[in-house]
């Protein structure tokens, strides 16, 4: 014959190594999407926040629907609105949220102390 007869081997104790070598793949898949995909996406929420904190009148921006204005005026903080000119005389209101690029920015206005 040429198949050897298989004899299984006597089960050890379970170490407790080896649990922890179980879970160490799971824990180096999270590190890594932590690293590569978390921390950056909330890096850029913070960014994004604080561009939106930062936002004043003559502004130009992109919402997210892609349309390109200026701000001619900021609402209070509990409205969380903008009225952006698109074109000559054509205002329009939208949600601060939505505004996903600032193209350019303008200076602010000097003290005449």
């Amino acid at each position: 014959m040429f198949v050897t007869p298989a004899y299984a081997q006597a089960a050890g104790g379970a170490a407790g190594g080896f649990a922890v070598a179980q879970f160490l793949p799971l824990i180096a898949v999270f590190a890594i999407m932590y690293y590569f995909m978390i921390r950056p996406q909330q890096k850029k929420m913070k960014e994004h926040q604080a561009a939106l904190s930062a936002l004043r009148r003559g502004d130009t921006v992109v919402t997210g629907g892609g349309i390109v204005g200026k701000i001619t005026k900021i609402g209070d903080d509990a409205a969380k609105e903008v009225e952006v000119e698109i074109a000559q005389g054509v205002k329009v209101r939208v949600v601060k949220s939505t505004i996903s690029h600032v193209l350019s920015k303008t200076e602010p206005a000097a003290n005449s102390n």
